[in-house]
């Protein structure tokens, strides 16, 4: 069974940064934080933007077996990291297929029918096909989307906030850069840091339709 993927988040108590890496070791600084003060602390997963909820309280064993449970619902996609052997067909390898319900027109079953293999396999064909093609893309918008999370959480009520959010989905640096300086210096930085990445994509975005 493969491991899920670390979690890369950050963890604010106010607009003051306490602690960014690893979700275990910022969760087990943010209790550390919390167990001495009582304003509240949001923890962000860097890679969407989202706050992560997490009961800190108690000690850091029961804050440890609950960061495995989180960790065990961050498999890729969501879905189980290996097909449960039980439920495959005679034949069937194991790729982990999960079965759901797709709704198309009666030519588009029809086409499908048509293809090497049937429906299954066609539609897989081209769901790959379309994340080879659209990957640039879906990588900007998830960067893109992230940074606005943070942003519309943290800085929502900042001077600018309304310019920088147009400056960075209009992938200008330089604007974004100078409407953030009179934000809160942790939460100004950590927007700079999701919006680089944004920034970076865009750039290679626009180089990749030339």
């Amino acid at each position: 069974m493969s491991q899920p993927s670390p979690i890369s988040c950050t963890a604010f108590r106010g607009t003051q940064l306490i602690a960014s890496g690893d979700l275990r070791l910022v969760a087990f600084k943010a209790q550390t934080r919390a167990i001495r003060s009582n304003s509240p602390i949001l923890i962000f997963d860097d890679s969407t933007g989202e706050i992560i909820e997490i009961d800190l309280r108690g000690t850091h064993e029961g804050l440890s077996h609950r960061l495995a449970e989180i960790e065990v619902d961050t498999t890729p996609g969501g879905e189980p990291a290996t097909p449960d052997a039980g439920a495959r067909g005679p034949g069937r390898p194991r790729l982990g297929v999960v079965a759901r319900e797709v709704t198309l027109l009666p030519r588009h079953w029809d086409w499908l029918a048509l293809q090497p293999g049937g429906a299954s396999v066609a539609l897989r064909k081209l769901v790959e096909e379309a994340r080879r093609t659209s990957a640039g893309k879906d990588r900007l918008r998830a960067a893109r989307e992230a940074a606005y999370r943070f942003m519309s959480t943290m800085a929502g009520d900042e001077p600018g906030f309304e310019e920088a959010t147009r400056a960075l989905f209009a992938g200008d640096q330089e604007r974004f850069t100078e409407l953030v300086k009179p934000w809160p210096t942790d939460v100004g930085n950590h927007a700079k840091k999701l919006a680089g990445k944004v920034f970076e994509l865009h750039v290679g975005e626009i180089g990749s339709r030339k």
